[in-house]
C-alpha cells in the first residue's frame, strides 16, 4: 500500500472536518472534548471503534491496546498506559458509558492460547492476564472471557466502583465480529452476546 492514499485520506479529512468556520475540529479546538462514550478496543487494525461505529472526531474517547484488555488496578511506580486513561476518561472527563470492545480473530487472544515460544519482552506478559479456562473453549470464546475479566478488573478502580453505584458510568461488553461486521453485546439477564 502506498504512502499517497494515505494523504489522501489525510486531506479528505482536512476538506471534511477542518475547513471552513463551522468546522467540527475548530470547535473542539475551542470547547474541548467532552466524549459520551470511552471505548477499550484491540489494536488490530480491522477493529477500528470511530470506523465501525462512524463516529466524528471527538464522539468517542479510545484506548487501544492488545487484546483490548483492562488490568487490575495497582498502584505503584510502574507505567500504566490503560489505567491512566480510564482515569482520565472516567474521573476527569466524566465519560458516562464505558464500552470494552472484543473482537474474533483477535492475535492477542492467539499469543496467549499459542503452545509455542515466539521470543518477546511485553506481548507474553500482558496476555497473561487472560485467564485460562478450566474447559476446551474457542479463541472467540476465549475472547469474550476476557471480556469478563476485563469487567470484573474494571471494578477493582474504587472511582469506576463508586461512579456505577452512583449510576453515572455502566458499562458494556460488545463483541465485534470481522466475518459478518456485527457487534454483539453481553447481556447480564441472559448471560449470553446479543446482536446489538
Amino acid at each position: 500500500m502506498k504512502l499517497k492514499k494515505f494523504i489522501n485520506g489525510y486531506k479528505k479529512f482536512r476538506n471534511k472536518y477542518a475547513l471552513g468556520d463551522a468546522t467540527i475540529m475548530k470547535s473542539l479546538a475551542i470547547h474541548g472534548q467532552k466524549p459520551q462514550i470511552m471505548v477499550i478496543a484491540c489494536c488490530d487494525a480491522r477493529v477500528d471503534p470511530a470506523l465501525i461505529l462512524q463516529c466524528d472526531p471527538g464522539d468517542l474517547f479510545v484506548v487501544r491496546n492488545v487484546a483490548n484488555l483492562v488490568p487490575p488496578c495497582e498502584i505503584d511506580d510502574k507505567y500504566h498506559g490503560t489505567s491512566a486513561a480510564l482515569e482520565f476518561g472516567i474521573r476527569f472527563l466524566k465519560i458516562p458509558h464505558l464500552v470494552l470492545l472484543g473482537h474474533s480473530q483477535c492475535g492477542g487472544i492467539a499469543a496467549r492460547l499459542s503452545k509455542t515460544a515466539i521470543p518477546n519482552n511485553f506481548i507474553k506478559p500482558w496476555v497473561s492476564l487472560i485467564k485460562k479456562a478450566n474447559q476446551a473453549l474457542t479463541a472467540d470464546d476465549y475472547a469474550k472471557l476476557s471480556l469478563q475479566q476485563s469487567f470484573n478488573n474494571c471494578l477493582t478502580f474504587p472511582w469506576i466502583k463508586s461512579a456505577i453505584l452512583k449510576k453515572k458510568l455502566e458499562i458494556y461488553r460488545w463483541f465485534f465480529d470481522i466475518q459478518t461486521g456485527e457487534i454483539y453485546s453481553f447481556s447480564p439477564k441472559t448471560k449470553q452476546y446479543l446482536p446489538l
